[in-house]
């Protein structure tokens, strides 16, 4: 089985010169273990790399990537909850101080649902996850003829919004945020422009965040 050749090109050039320049901060890291401030719940979506997003080094974003960026609600069962097993990894061992859930314009998993595309009904595990969207859009409301690319962006925003919602319903992430140790926030950042947008639950709304400092 052949490596991917440009994953093979990636390396060497990661190998030639970053690993160069941060080899120290590797080290440490591998021997102090990983204390990141921050765990980001982004989409799978080879455009959004939060790593990119945030210029971040090595150790700093505690990630986990999913189609759509949601977040599921608390359901302790016996079924193996990948999501919800980083949540807890993150917050009861790493003792993370923030949580940021970050969605994107042009997500295909959002867009896939609001059509409801016959992918959703013929793939095994596909419907079932975007399912996940239905509180959300149910509280947004029916489209009523407005545009599709205007109702998309309302769609991914307040699928955003809502996984800030299961994550309270996480008794130990609930008790950290009232106890003032843990931090949930909201982002959105646009593909096509590079903008960041941060929401707020109180309003619903998003806000553009400055580039300048």
């Amino acid at each position: 089985m052949a490596f991917p050749q440009r994953l093979t090109d990636g390396y060497r050039a990661f190998h030639a010169n970053r690993l160069k320049l941060e080899q120290q901060r590797f080290r440490e890291l591998a021997e102090a273990g990983q204390k990141p401030q921050t765990m980001v719940i982004g989409c799978a979506d080879s455009r959004v790399s939060p790593e990119v997003i945030f210029d971040v080094r090595p150790g700093e974003l505690f990630v986990i990537r999913n189609v759509a960026n949601l977040v599921p609600p608390y359901a302790p069962d016996d079924r193996v909850h990948g999501v919800s097993a980083a949540l807890e990894f993150a917050v009861q061992a790493l003792k993370v101080e923030n949580i940021v859930v970050l969605g994107h314009a042009r997500c295909g998993g959002i867009r896939a649902y609001a059509e409801q595309s016959p992918a959703l009904s013929s793939g095994d595990f596909i419907g079932k996850w975007v399912s996940l969207i239905k509180p959300a859009s149910e509280a947004l409301g029916p489209r009523n003829g407005q545009e599709l690319d205007a109702y998309l962006t309302r769609l991914e925003q307040a699928s955003i919004l809502a996984g800030l919602d299961n994550l309270l319903s996480f008794p130990w992430i609930k008790a950290q945020v009232q106890n003032k140790t843990l931090n949930l926030c909201a982002a959105y950042f646009d593909v096509a422009t590079g903008q960041l947008s941060i929401g707020d639950p109180d309003t619903g709304r998003f806000a553009p965040l400055t580039g300048d400092r």
